[in-house]
């Protein structure tokens, strides 16, 4: 039995009663949905921990019932249940006085050196697994780790009244089996279901872990709702709001201009800057102040504007589904607006009644992240004029320069409009380019998914591209060196082609690997910070920006095992 069963109470029906439905997955975003609501309903009903098996079970399918929850995810929404419930209790306990129990099948089993002991899994923080990562950020925060298995330890451990919170991993079929012991001791513990099971090279939601183990009462961020900030922010784009932070339109250009600032966008860039300055902010849950909202707007304007200039200069007709500006008005037309949205995020900056010392960081900053931007579209228009392969360092060298800029602009204007000093700023560089970075490969790996080929037809230097190119030989070779070439009129269907040879290559799980190593980047860039506000929120800011995990399915182990023992159990029943 894992000692990570020892993380939650219990779940609410015994496998005999439960149909084989019930441990059917959520998705990602229904994932979040359902923290959400569960978050809601636990502070509506002011639930106070342990909570009984049987209250447990009623809750749970009265929440299901009254949001329309299927009944398959019963399991789930208790495991939160007790997750929400001991959410504050866990917050307040040092992690000194804190375990971490890992599952061993988080490991790569082939090629993992670890042995074992009597205290399990002796990690020799090969780099292959995401073990390495949460047992050394946990054990410098102060916690115990274990990568074991067996009850009778863990039990040991808890007898001792060393520990006084447990933060668990596991798979829902395993934490099924129940955990009466921390219910009858009333120990505080959080459950973290795997993303997949097999109990063979396992994943879980690092991002999930990270804000379950770094849980503290300093962090005066961790309440807020990522999302709702979002949305708040979308709502500044509206025509009556932007008209109250810069002013009436006047003349067709500045219609124009205020036309293209609403229309779609994920609003990525000015929720940054929001999310720094309420991390820094004297009061994090405090409304962000009027004069805010004109540094927000400001930077959406430097972002609009860098992509009129792109859609232009890759040739682009289509943006968000729409026809592009130089397509409805002209190049000419378009190339002035996007100076003028440019001149407006200076103007906005300037008037947002910040201490004139502040004033002038942000317009320093502005400058040099515009200055950046356009060095980085600068080596894709030198390639624009001989398209060769490129590698995958020249395509990297492209993102940081092109994509990291944006991000690092909202981020230290919203750190300057708090008034952060040079650690602070220095620190969200770096996290910036690392974000950057994934953030284009992810946008990549996404374009894998329709025709990656027109990347290349529209001039759009790709990493899975040249990684692609990198790995190939012979006529495979010799035609992704014509496509980067744009010498594609020759074969009828070159995007087949393409993905063909992804497969072949392994190429988008490769990218998915590198995106991967540059989130991590930006995850170890926080450590130079000393804020636990900002450090805990830019955190969830990368779950927020990369929300594309999903369970996958459960441990074939455990139900193997089950099976083969079920006469000679008792179920746990309620």
């Amino acid at each position: 039995m894992s000692t990570s069963e020892f993380t939650i109470p219990k779940m609410i029906t015994s496998r005999a009663e439960r149909p084989a439905e019930a441990n059917v997955p959520p998705t990602q975003e229904l994932r979040r949905q359902i923290k959400d609501k569960v978050r809601a309903f636990v502070t509506e009903k002011a639930l106070v921990p342990p909570i009984p098996i049987d209250d447990l079970k009623v809750y749970a399918v009265e929440l299901a019932e009254r949001e329309g929850i299927s009944h398959d995810f019963l399991n789930f929404l208790a495991v939160l249940m007790n997750n929400q419930s001991w959410e504050d209790t866990l917050a307040t306990i040092p992690f000194n006085r804190r375990l971490l129990l890992l599952p061993k099948c988080l490991r790569t089993e082939a090629v993992c050196p670890a042995p074992f002991d009597e205290f399990g899994l002796l990690c020799k923080q090969c780099g292959q697994c995401s073990l390495e990562d949460l047992q050394i950020e946990a054990e410098k925060l102060g916690y115990a780790v274990l990568i074991a298995e067996g009850s009778a330890l863990v039990m040991a451990i808890i007898e001792t009244g060393k520990i006084d919170a447990i933060v668990g991993v596991s798979c829902l079929s395993v934490l099924e089996r129940a955990f009466p012991y921390m219910e009858a001791a009333a120990i505080p513990g959080v459950a973290i279901p795997l993303l997949q099971g097999d109990c063979l090279d396992t994943n879980v939601d690092l991002d999930w872990v990270w804000d379950a183990i770094h849980l503290s009462s300093e962090d005066k961020t961790r309440r807020l709702n990522l999302e709702t900030l979002r949305k708040d922010v979308s709502g500044w784009f509206t025509d009556e709001h932007l008209s109250q932070v810069m002013g009436p339109a006047q003349g067709e250009s500045e219609k124009i201009a205020r036309t293209w600032l609403r229309r779609n966008g994920k609003r990525w860039r000015p929720f940054l800057a929001a999310c720094v300055a309420k991390a820094l902010a004297e009061d994090p849950e405090a409304p962000l102040p009027e004069t805010f909202h004109k540094l927000a707007v400001g930077i959406e304007c430097f972002h609009k504007a860098s992509l009129i200039h792109d859609d232009i200069e890759d040739g682009d007709d289509l943006r968000y589904g729409e026809q592009t500006l130089h397509a409805l008005y002209g190049e000419a037309m378009a190339i002035n607006i996007g100076d003028l949205l440019i001149g407006e995020g200076y103007r906005l900056i300037a008037e947002c009644e910040a201490p004139p010392a502040a004033v002038a960081e942000m317009l320093r900053i502005a400058a040099i992240g515009q200055r950046d931007l356009c060095v980085g579209q600068g080596r894709e228009l030198e390639w624009l004029r001989a398209p060769l392969p490129l590698k995958v360092n020249d395509v990297l060298g492209i993102f940081s320069k092109k994509t990291a800029p944006a991000f690092e602009v909202a981020l230290r204007i919203g750190a300057a409009f708090a008034g952060a000093d040079a650690k602070v700023h220095d620190a969200l560089a770096t996290y910036s380019e690392a974000l950057g970075i994934a953030y284009q490969i992810h946008d990549d790996l996404q374009d894998a998914g329709a025709d990656e080929a027109d990347d290349i037809e529209a001039l759009r230097p790709s990493v899975l591209l040249a990684m692609a190119h990198q790995r190939a030989k012979g006529e495979d070779k010799a035609f992704l060196t014509k496509l980067w070439s744009r010498q594609t009129g020759d074969h009828p269907d070159y995007a087949a082609e393409v993905k063909r040879l992804y497969q072949v290559h392994d190429i988008v799980d490769r990218a998915q690997q590198m995106e991967n190593t540059y989130r991590d980047q930006a995850v170890k860039s926080l450590q130079a910070l000393e804020s636990i506000n900002l450090k805990g929120l830019l955190r969830r800011v990368l779950g927020k920006i990369f929300d594309d995990l999903e369970i996958k399915d459960w441990c074939r182990e455990y139900e193997a095992r089950n099976a083969a023992d079920r006469e000679a159990r008792t179920p746990f029943t309620v």
